[in-house]
Order: structure tokens, then C-alpha cells, then sequence
């Protein structure tokens, strides 16, 4: 494969997540190479441990977030308890399925790469028949409560959702193209509208949009972090776009996309009232800003720090989802035409 040169190599960033990586990582060799790290030899709280890793609750974290807003704006209210409760846990299970899956397709890849090579089956921490069977049993538990708890429409999104993850991202788009997680992404976009599903059997123009706001998000998010690990992707063969890309490239992408995200984001004002507004602007431009900067340190040969943008991509949709949630609740008129 090609790689393409950096401009202005410096010293690589060290950021919150690149220090939780590295606090993590054992010497040498990957884990694979400590009998005591086989499943055999684990005791029975460490494998518990090894499997709820497989789910990467950090990522599950972040869908939830979009899930919550998209529930709320559904019923213009807080929804019933147990509704939620039921959607929320039908859809922590279903991501952990998804994201558990992808562990065993990306087991060899996770043991080259220093950001991913203590997670669970790249150090032998389980089976890859424990870790497929556990995908699997989480996508049924997944969507029987789904069925039976809140609409047939939501369960059927949350297998759609896990399918595509898994065959579509992880074992085709992943490791042939640069704009693998362009479409890849689509899989995260799901819980929106699984969450608007849940409540109404069906799926209103805001949530399409939050859907496209979270399309929109997802390649400047991942291509900042790629930015930073650009040396393990290389290494492991996955042609993200830092990989065959120049840093200008790759920086003129992420404030193209971040602009897209931006504008579909004001596309739910007409649904919503000043509050979800008074949010979705000014952190939208704070967003646009950092991008723009990003942008031009690499234009003139500055170290990029591309960490920051990626942690700011973190709190603008968490911000943008909480600004939703909170306008939908509270019930003021709303801009425009309700739908």
C-alpha cells in the first residue's frame, strides 16, 4: 500500500485518549505471549471484565446519548419509564452485539495497532468462539426485547444496524476503501431513528435529519483520531483516508464535512424552539472554528494536533443532543410547522 508523506512531521500530540491507550499497554509483545493471559488461566471476575470490554461501552455510551434526544423529540415529552428504559437497554445490547462482533473480525488488526492491542481477543483474553457466540447472543437478547417491549420497526432497525456494522463496515468497506467509515458510519446514524421508532412505529422527518447530522459527524471525529494514529492504520493495512492521503487533503475533508454536519444541524430549528437554536449555533460555530484551525495549522507546517478536534467532536454532539432532549421536554411553540 502507499502511503503518503506528512507535511511538517513533528512530535505526535499526546492527548487524553492516547494516554488512556498507552497507561494500558503491556511491554512488548502483545498479551498473546503470557500464558496467564489465555481464558483458561483468567479468573472468573477478569473474563467477566474481557467480555463487557468486547462491547466497547464508551462507544455504547455515545449512541445512547443520540438515542435519548430522538425518544424525547418523538413524544415532545419525557417518554413512559419503561419504554425507555426497555429501548435504551435493547439498544446498549444490540451495540455491544455489533461492536463485540467486530472485535473478532478485527482481532488481527487490533493486535498490530498500540491503540487497540489490549482489547480482549487481541491479548487472548477470550476465545474467538466465546467472543462470537457472546455477539450473538447479544443481538437475540437485543432484539426480542426490542419485539416485545417497544415497536417491531425498532427491532428491525437494530438488526439492520448490527448486520451492517458487521458485514457492510467491518469485513468489506473497512479494509478496501478510504471511505470506509464514510459509509461505514451509517451503522452509528441507526440509533436515532431506532429510538424515534420505538416510540411512534415510525420515522419522523427530525430524526432523519439528526441522522444526517450524525453522517455528517462521523468523518471529521474518526479522520482527527486516524490523524493520530496514522502510523498504526498504515501498519495494520486499513487504507483510512490519513493513510492515503495527504494531512491537507485529509484536513480540507474534515471542514467540508463539518460544515455539511453544521448546516443539517440547523435544518431541526424549524422543529424545535429557541433553546435547541441557542445551542445548536454557537456550538456549531465553536466546532467550525476548530476545524478551520486545524485546517490551516497544517497548511502552514504547525504540528496539526488533531486530538483536540476529536475530543471537541465528542461534546458537540453530545451538546447538540442534549440541547434537542431539553428542547423537546420543556414544550415551548416551536420555530416553524410541528411535524
Amino acid at each position: 500500500m502507499k502511503v503518503a508523506s506528512r507535511s511538517g512531521a513533528t512530535k505526535p500530540e499526546t492527548g487524553r485518549h492516547d494516554r488512556a491507550s498507552e497507561s494500558t499497554q503491556l511491554p512488548g509483545h502483545p498479551a498473546a505471549a503470557d500464558p496467564a493471559a489465555s481464558p483458561a488461566r483468567a479468573g472468573l471476575p477478569a473474563r467477566l471484565g474481557a467480555f463487557i470490554a468486547l462491547t466497547k461501552p464508551r462507544i455504547i455510551e455515545l449512541l445512547l446519548i443520540t438515542t435519548i434526544p430522538a425518544m424525547f423529540a418523538a413524544q415532545r415529552q419525557v417518554p413512559p419509564l419503561g419504554l425507555m428504559v426497555a429501548t435504551l437497554v435493547g439498544g446498549a445490547l444490540a451495540a455491544g452485539s455489533a461492536n463485540a462482533l467486530n472485535c473478532v473480525v478485527d482481532a488481527d488488526i487490533d493486535a498490530v495497532m498500540r491503540r487497540t492491542r489490549t482489547r480482549p481477543l487481541a491479548r487472548h483474553a477470550v476465545s474467538t468462539r466465546g467472543a462470537l457466540i457472546f455477539g450473538v447472543m447479544l443481538g437475540l437478547a437485543a432484539t426480542a426485547l426490542l419485539w416485545v417491549a417497544t415497536t417491531w420497526q425498532a427491532a428491525v432497525l437494530a438488526v439492520v444496524a448490527i448486520l451492517f456494522y458487521v458485514f457492510v463496515y467491518s469485513l468489506w468497506l473497512k479494509r478496501r476503501t478510504s471511505q470506509n467509515i464514510v459509509w461505514g458510519g451509517l451503522a452509528g446514524c441507526m440509533p436515532v431513528i431506532i429510538g424515534w421508532s420505538a416510540i411512534t412505529g415510525d420515522i419522523g422527518w427530525p430524526a432523519w435529519v439528526f441522522f444526517g447530522v450524525i453522517f455528517f459527524w462521523t468523518p471529521p471525529h474518526t479522520w482527527a483520531l486516524a490523524m493520530r494514529y496514522r502510523e498504526d492504520y498504515a501498519a495494520a493495512g486499513v487504507p483510512m483516508l490519513p493513510v492515503v492521503a495527504t494531512e491537507r487533503v485529509v484536513v480540507r475533508q474534515i471542514v467540508i464535512y463539518s460544515w455539511a454536519m453544521v448546516a443539517c444541524s440547523l435544518l431541526l430549528v424549524p422543529a424545535s424552539s429557541w433553546i435547541y437554536a441557542a445551542v445548536a449555533v454557537p456550538v456549531g460555530l465553536w466546532f467550525l472554528a476548530m476545524a478551520h484551525l486545524l485546517h490551516s495549522r497544517v497548511l502552514r507546517g504547525a504540528p496539526a494536533k488533531p486530538m483536540t478536534l476529536f475530543h471537541l467532536s465528542n461534546l458537540y454532539l453530545t451538546g447538540v443532543s442534549v440541547a434537542w432532549a431539553v428542547d423537546s421536554v420543556v414544550g415551548l411553540p416551536v420555530v416553524g410547522r410541528p411535524w
